[in-house]
């Protein structure tokens, strides 16, 4: 008997409904970071034949060397390492590095030729960043339902 009022009691408290609002906020940091970077590309290996041509090949170069830069400084870099002994000795010695990430908000600061180089300064103001996200993110409210 006991067992079937248990049973009756579960099954009515479990077919009840509520339904709640949970809100998702981000809170804003107290301080943003401003991060810079410079990329450097050479201009006489550039592969093309008009000096302009090199110049402009330079400049984009350049300017994704820096882009390289500011996602090592956010995302970090990945090492990947390998070592070959044969005797004693060591024969082999390899190492690959990469970085995979999205940068937005980065802008040009300078770009300019330098000796026998062309340079790209970028600055990422994580304030500028904070903003894109907030547009792009907004909180939303999700409704939980709950049966039981």
């Amino acid at each position: 008997m006991k067992i079937w009022l248990m049973l009756i009691v579960v099954l009515i408290t479990g077919c009840s409904s509520k339904d709640r609002y949970i809100e998702w906020e981000t809170q804003e940091p107290e301080s943003f970071p401003k991060l810079t970077a410079i990329g450097y590309a050479p201009l006489d290996t550039q592969p093309a034949e008009a000096q302009s041509q090199k110049v402009l090949m330079a400049m984009q170069a350049s300017k994704i060397a820096a882009y390289r830069e500011l996602a090592e400084q956010v995302y970090g870099q990945q090492l990947s390492a390998s070592s070959k002994v044969d005797d004693w000795m060591l024969t082999d010695d390899s190492i690959q590095a990469s970085v995979t990430g999205v940068i937005r908000g980065a802008k040009v600061v300078k770009s300019y030729p330098a000796g026998d180089h062309y340079v790209t300064e970028l600055e990422l103001d994580f304030a500028q960043v904070w903003a894109l996200y907030q547009q792009q993110n907004r909180p939303q409210k999700i409704k939980e339902i709950t049966y039981f």
